[in-house]
Parts: structure tokens; sequence; C-alpha cells
């Protein structure tokens, strides 16, 4: 059996894979990211496709919640360093085998999940450690559609790249 067929969940960090990495502080102690709309379309596809989403991010964030949000994503966890509380915690939520979830991730942190997703998914720019790990490597950098690229690749992985595309044209014909 194709073992991409079996990812039913992608888990996503948030700074370095869905932003850049970068924090804009204003005087005021206003929290600024940079999300890609990339991303936000790779969040259609994997809809599209059936796969669950989820965020876990070990720094809380005000913009994170708000991004999230606005893409409907309703599995976030905003703010816990120890990322397998939130693993654990999604895994028996939607009763998942490791072999069945996906994370993409970029550094130190993800590290203890990433060890025992079935599908660990490195964006180009992670630390060395993290794209040792990794069974595929994202082409572009977080912040830069990384997400969208890793989900398109579990699609076509999958077998179901025509499938998927065949809705989201249904979708925007009839909206």
């Amino acid at each position: 059996m194709n073992k991409y067929k079996k990812i039913s969940l992608i888990i996503t960090d948030v700074d370095g894979v869905l932003t850049d990495g970068s924090i804009y502080k204003g005087t005021d102690n206003m929290e600024f990211k940079k999300f890609s709309v990339f991303d936000g379309v790779g969040v259609a596809y994997a809809r599209a496709a059936d796969l669950k989403i989820a965020v876990i991010s070990a720094r809380y964030s005000p913009a994170t919640e708000h991004r999230t949000k606005e893409l409907g994503i309703t599995d976030v966890y905003n703010g816990g360093l120890n990322k397998l509380h939130a693993y654990k915690d999604l895994k028996k939520k939607y009763t998942l085998s490791d072999d069945q979830i996906a994370y993409l991730g970029d550094d130190m942190v993800d590290i203890p999940v990433m060890e025992i997703v079935g599908l660990p998914i490195a964006v180009a720019n992670a630390t060395p450690e993290i794209i040792k790990l990794a069974k595929h490597i994202t082409k572009v950098k977080g912040g830069d559609g990384a997400f969208r690229e890793a989900v398109e690749w579990i699609i076509h992985k999958q077998g179901r790249t025509e499938e998927m595309y065949k809705i989201v044209r249904e979708k925007v014909l009839n909206s």
C-alpha cells in the first residue's frame, strides 16, 4: 500500500514555517507576523482532499490566533513548548496512529514530534537537525508557501491531485 495514502492529519508549526520567523513589534507592544496567502490556499487544498489540519506553536502569539481563526483552523495549540502534549491530544481526538500524521517543522522544538510521526517534513530553511529527520524537504522557505507545497506534495503522493483540483474548481465555479 502507498504509505502516503495513510496520511489524514497535517500538523504544522507556525514561526519559521507559516511565517519567515520574523516578529515585528510596535511601540505599543503590538505584534505583527507575515503570513503567506499561498499557505491559505494550501489550507483550502487540504480541506478539499479531506485532510485535517492542526497548528502547534511553542510561542503564544495573538497574530497566530487571528490567522488560524481566519483560516478556520480549529485545532490550534498556541503556546506550549512541549509539543508532544498537543500531538498526543490530537492523536487521541482523531483516533490516529503515528503513521497517519504528517508534521511540518523547522527547528529544534519540533524534533520530539518529528521523530514519531509517519511523515516528518522540513521547510527549505530548517535547521540541519530537522533536515536530517525529514522524509521530505520543501523547495521554498517557511513563510513563502511551504505549507501549501507540502500539502500539494502529500496529495500528489496519494495520487489525488486531479480529484482535489476538481473539487476546488467546482467550489470556485459554484461560489
